[in-house]
């Protein structure tokens, strides 16, 4: 085999754009030689020919700086570093990082984003390593739960998968210290069994950030088992006085008190079951009840409509429908059926139950229209609006709101009070359920076409505007002066000051 990969001899170069190829350059290539030591050689070239066939041309070219900065590490380490297959990931993972630090590369460099916004990225060189570690790694038969990022997908358990977030992975490699990272793997197993995916990562997120608190400043601490109510309280006295990126830590708290307290029953740490307080976990923040009015939703749809086709019927069914986003985003090619010569539209809630409503013929059309669209392009599909990558799963939550974001951005559309739009998807709920309120509809019926199992929420639908509230009540606000002005008749002088000038106070 050739010591290098040039990217001119790979399938595909021929047919990549050439602005892509003049990007990627005539005499590019990977050097396999670079390492010295002839077995990680070897260990390394058969990742990067793995890679070669499973990566698009340009994420590999991407790809090569992280090699290269790989094979000088391995070089500049070789007397400490004899394998790396079945080597200790986090001793290989400490070395690079202390390796990093010496030749002056970051953990973390800071970037824009498609809208211009900046935000921290981590180093790909990082990532590649420990890609690669898993990749030799999985050729030894190490159960998924022993290893330190699990793969959902090959775990011996079902889970309640989020269909319009794609998580592949549960990463414990950042819970520092090892006896606790083993204990949360137990937790989170035990948890993914019961909650959806999204919990189970906040769950970890909480975790994240409890570990890095107790290596700074409990280093001694490195089990639940030792974890007790007084540390918990400076924890709590630190995330209200130091760490304060966080205005509200309810949900993250509560998520950590879930884990702790399974931990604690798995190993019998019976300190952890009862460890927190009701008064531990601040109350949930008031929220502003916020809708679109009407001029902020027609300059957004003057805008949405200019979208992909697609993406646009999306938006727009979305806004018809009054649905939670992961309910309009997971719609399927089945949903709409006819009874007793109406159209109903099945909408089956990814957070509670499957209910029925009826729709519009404007409605059903629009919704037909985007069903023949996908089956144009990509056959018989289960969902109406697909990801375009793997058609079997509903279009990403992500990939929509990246290009209404930009619409954003890019037409510099604001808010009445002239700031620029979000993409708040909830808010056309909340919009739809404000109309459904206007049309004097009773509280069973908008909770219904909602989708709601009970009436309580209906009362927030009903905090309509002011402008709305005083057009509204005009009428009655009139007949009931008028009462009170003739019921002022005959009544001493000074009351009928009061008539002439029109005003009853």
């Amino acid at each position: 085999m050739s010591n290098r990969i040039y990217f001119k001899d790979l399938p595909g170069y021929a047919e990549t754009a050439e602005r892509q190829r003049n990007y990627i350059g005539k005499d590019t290539y990977y050097d396999l030689e670079l390492i010295k030591n002839n077995e990680i050689r070897n260990q390394v070239t058969k990742y990067v020919l793995y890679r070669m066939q499973k990566v698009k041309l340009t994420t590999f070219y991407c790809e090569k700086s992280s090699y290269n900065n790989i094979c000088r590490f391995l070089n500049d380490e070789g007397k400490k570093i004899k394998k790396l297959q079945g080597a200790e990931p986090e001793f290989l993972m400490r070395m690079l990082k202390k390796w990093m630090l010496k030749n002056g590369l970051s953990f973390h460099f800071t970037t824009q984003n498609s809208i211009g916004k900046e935000k921290l990225v981590r180093n790909k060189t990082i990532g590649y390593m420990e890609s690669l570690l898993e990749f030799l790694n999985s050729n030894i038969q190490i159960p998924e739960r022993e290893k330190d990022v699990w793969n959902l997908k090959k775990l011996d358990i079902p889970f309640r998968e989020n269909l319009i977030v794609n998580y592949e992975t549960v990463n414990f490699t950042r819970i520092i210290q090892l006896p606790l990272r083993e204990e949360v793997k137990s937790g989170i197993y035990l948890n993914l069994q019961e909650e959806s995916i999204a919990c189970v990562q906040k769950e970890l997120t909480a975790m994240r950030r409890l570990s890095s608190y107790l290596q700074e400043k409990y280093p001694d601490i490195h089990s639940c088992e030792d974890f007790n109510r007084e540390v918990l309280e400076e924890y709590l006295t630190y995330l209200r006085t130091e760490k304060t990126t966080n205005k509200c830590y309810h949900s993250e708290l509560n998520r950590l008190r879930a884990i702790l307290e399974n931990i604690g029953k798995i190993y019998g740490y019976t300190q952890l079951e009862e460890i927190f307080l009701s008064r531990d976990i601040p109350p949930v923040r008031k929220t502003e009840f916020k809708f679109y009015s009407d001029a902020e939703l027609k300059r957004l749809n003057v805008q949405i409509v200019k979208l992909n086709e697609q993406y646009a019927r999306a938006m727009v069914l979305h806004q018809l429908l009054g649905t939670r986003i992961s309910d309009t985003l997971t719609l399927q090619t089945d949903c709409l059926y006819e009874k007793n010569g109406e159209i109903l539209i099945r909408i089956r809630q990814m957070k509670t139950h499957t209910y029925e409503k009826p729709v519009s013929d404007e409605v059903a059309a629009l919704i037909r229209q985007a069903i023949r669209y996908t089956r144009e392009r990509y056959g018989k599909t289960t969902y109406i609006f697909v990801n375009d990558r793997d058609v079997s799963r509903p279009l990403q939550y992500k990939a929509l709101q990246e290009q209404v974001v930009k619409m954003i951005y890019k037409e510099n559309l604001r808010d009445d009070e002239g700031q620029l739009f979000g993409f708040n998807t909830h808010l056309y709920r909340h919009t739809y359920g404000v109309k459904l309120a206007e049309m004097h509809l009773d509280d069973w019926t908008i909770a219904r076409l909602l989708g709601h199992s009970s009436v309580k929420n209906a009362k927030y639908y009903r905090k309509m505007s002011a402008q709305t509230l005083a057009d509204e009540t005009r009428k009655a606000r009139d007949i009931l002066s008028k009462i009170i002005l003739e019921n002022l008749d005959g009544w001493e002088e000074e009351y009928e000051q009061i008539r002439q000038d029109g005003r009853v106070e």
